[in-house]
């Protein structure tokens, strides 16, 4: 489960997303050079994929520890392994 220094920071994080989300919004209402988009368009999925890694790391450290250390690991794992698979793709 996130602890509050981890909640603090993936609001942080979201945040700064959500700013980058609009600052897309009006570079395409401006019409603003076609590369300069995808850039920024790049630099939101970095930020996101980053956010995952924080919150996958907090699971691991957490949920899928717990789970091994009870030896109830196989539900978890496979649920871990199903999230990484979409996480990658």
């Amino acid at each position: 489960m996130i602890n509050d220094t981890q909640k603090h920071e993936a609001l942080i994080r979201l945040k700064k997303i959500q700013g980058q989300v609009r600052g897309l919004e009006r570079m395409v209402e401006d019409k603003r050079y076609c590369i300069d988009i995808l850039d920024q368009i790049a630099s939101a999925k970095s930020a996101l994929d980053g956010l995952g890694l924080l919150l996958m790391r907090t699971h691991i450290d957490s949920c899928v520890s717990s789970a091994i250390k009870a030896g109830k690991s196989g539900k978890v794992i496979d649920e871990l392994m199903e999230s990484l698979d979409r996480f990658v793709r």
